[in-house]
């Protein structure tokens, strides 16, 4: 396996209409634009693009992965990585700062809350395709493809495959990333992944 790596992004630009989206507001008024602006301007000082990551081994056999060792059955999974000899395993987060603003809006105003809410989701992800997005240019450059990113609780994929992942990226001392005693993830705006590497383009 490579050793952790740990990376910063500037802030990758926001898509207000997925920002929408994740609110569930099919069409925004002026006044939700207003507010969308507002809750924008306060949750910049407080977002922190950061991730960490690595390469590993991956081995399938039926439903069975070994990853770096961690070994998990998930048909899914194992469908997903076929023909892959390597992983790229990750986490993500936007920091804890962001929880403390949505903390405090959800018990002032709940309509910035909502659109906290989206607006947060939107940055993980936006900060996840930024990441997958250079990894595959990266590994095009060696002649290597990758897979999408699949995530614990992605079909059926365990969400206790969290705990190994986190081990093997030894977040907490990375990125400050903790994982809760019901396997929930802290700051709760982040996500941990990993993309399948191969020889070959998945058809």
């Amino acid at each position: 396996m490579t050793p952790v790596c740990r990376k910063s992004y500037p802030p990758p630009p926001v898509d207000e209409r997925e920002v929408l989206r994740y609110a569930g507001c099919r069409e925004a008024s002026e006044d939700m634009l207003a507010l969308l602006a507002e809750c924008r301007r306060m949750a910049e000082p407080t977002l922190a693009f950061r991730l960490c990551y690595r390469e590993a081994p991956v081995a399938v056999h039926e439903s069975t992965c070994d990853i770096g060792g961690a070994r998990v059955s998930s048909a899914s999974l194992a469908g997903h990585l076929a023909g892959c000899e390597r992983v790229i395993l990750f986490a993500a987060t936007v920091g804890l700062g962001f929880d403390r603003l949505l903390a405090r809006e959800s018990r002032l105003s709940p309509a910035r809350a909502v659109l906290l809410q989206a607006l947060g989701a939107e940055r993980i992800e936006a900060l996840c395709d930024l990441f997958s997005a250079e990894m595959a240019k990266e590994k095009e450059n060696e002649g290597l493809f990758c897979r999408s990113r699949f995530s614990p609780g992605y079909g059926d994929l365990p969400l206790a495959f969290q705990a190994p992942l986190f081990s093997l990226l030894d977040c907490e001392r990375a990125i400050g990333l903790t994982l809760t005693g019901s396997g929930l993830m802290s700051p709760t705006k982040s996500v941990s992944a990993l993309i399948g590497v191969a020889k070959e383009r998945m058809l």
